[in-house]
């Protein structure tokens, strides 16, 4: 019998995605809602799909485009930067379209490092970025924040070694929905450019705030543009989940390892999701802030339904994102207690294990993808579970 060529390799290090994970728990278990991943209910406008339509008659998109992106597509991403982000691409950034902000993420941290470097994270984390940081041969350093899940700034401080490369900030927060305020931001900045590193500014959910919290990109403070890295993505904002479509601002001087990496990677973004992309753009945030709207209600009712749990659960504030991610007062494992409300009440939350929140038990409650009729059936199936399980 042949010998397996099987070996250890750095992928036996990386956790397995935990969407998949809970999914397939999902579909052992009929009827349950799920209130696991970070989708939204809502379709891309009916202009992107038009302009879908119309790019399958037309020659050019059946053949490679530029690497970073259609020329049309970046002058507007850069007029749209300007406008709502404060950030001007002509002094010293570059944009490259990537196949969603997952994308950017890798390209920026294979454009930064080499093996044995590390980049901290601020915990709980987006866990595909530890993902990417080691994939890429790299550490991922985490941090801790507080009870608010709000930036620990002399934590962050003293993480930093001869080895670090970036801090990453997610502001509206992927799992937390923290919003982290300008003034935190800026001094997060400051320390990145003070030593010598990199800020990577992960901005997929800048539309989603609620109440007087806003967003904020770290690209827009002065001199940011030489130590600044900001992803954006268009999967949430404009309902493009499933055509993989975001961007990147990087410094200019990255241009070559960023070219390299997609050339090697990706080639090219999706010509049709750039023409997508371009029409959604072109109608703007007023079609996500409509939507945004309706999920300040559904938000309004997650909160207020875990509330009544007491002591059993407490939420930090969640101003952003589409997420709440509650402390559970028991001594189950976060995935053991996923698996039960699965199994027993017919309702999904993603483990905080999977967010690098080793101690206590939290979970991930994602509402972008309810609507007003399934909401209270699923936060209603997640309240009795907690109860009946935590009480």
């Amino acid at each position: 019998m042949q010998n397996s060529v099987r070996s250890v390799t750095r992928m036996d290090g990386v956790q397995a995605p935990i969407i998949p994970v809970v999914a397939d728990l999902i579909r052992q278990v009929p009827g349950t809602i799920s209130l696991g991943q970070g989708i939204v209910h809502y379709g891309p406008p009916p202009a992107a799909i038009d302009a879908a339509r119309a790019a399958l008659a037309d020659p050019a998109t059946h053949e490679y485009s530029g690497g970073s992106g259609r020329p049309d597509l970046l002058t507007c991403i850069g007029n749209k930067l300007a406008r709502e982000n404060g950030i001007d691409v002509a002094r010293g950034s570059a944009v490259m379209v990537t196949a969603g902000a997952n994308m950017a993420f890798m390209h920026a941290v294979l454009a930064i490092s080499e093996p044995g470097d590390e980049i901290v994270l601020p915990v709980p984390f987006y866990f595909n970025h530890e993902m990417a940081i080691q994939m890429a041969g790299c550490r991922a350093i985490p941090v801790p924040t507080d009870a608010r899940y709000q930036l620990q700034l002399d934590a962050l401080s003293r993480a930093v070694t001869n080895r670090t490369r970036a801090i990453v900030t997610i502001s509206p927060n992927n799992p937390s929905g923290a919003v982290f305020p300008e003034s935190l931001l800026r001094v997060v900045n400051n320390l990145c450019r003070d030593r010598g590193l990199y800020h990577i500014s992960d901005e997929t959910y800048e539309y989603f705030t609620y109440g007087s919290a806003r967003h904020v990109s770290p690209g827009s403070f002065p001199p940011a543009a030489a130590h600044t890295i900001s992803l954006f993505s268009l999967s949430k904002a404009y309902g493009l989940a499933g055509w993989r479509i975001g961007y990147a601002v990087y410094p200019i001087d990255l241009t070559s390892a960023m070219l390299k990496i997609q050339d090697t990677i990706l080639i090219c973004p999706t010509v049709v999701a750039e023409r997508a992309a371009l029409a959604a753009l072109e109608v703007g945030r007023s079609y996500c802030d409509s939507h945004v709207r309706e999920l300040a209600g559904i938000r309004q009712i997650v909160l207020d339904a875990l509330d009544t749990l007491g002591p059993v659960c407490e939420v930090p504030p969640a101003e952003g994102a589409m997420y709440c991610f509650p402390r559970v007062a028991t001594t189950l494992d976060p995935m053991q207690l996923a698996e039960r409300l699965i199994r027993e009440h017919k309702v999904a939350v993603t483990p905080g294990s999977a967010f690098g929140m080793t101690e206590g038990c939290h979970f991930r409650v994602a509402f972008g993808a309810l609507q007003r009729e399934t909401v209270a059936e699923g936060i209603g199936r997640l309240v009795s579970g907690l109860r009946e399980i935590c009480g």
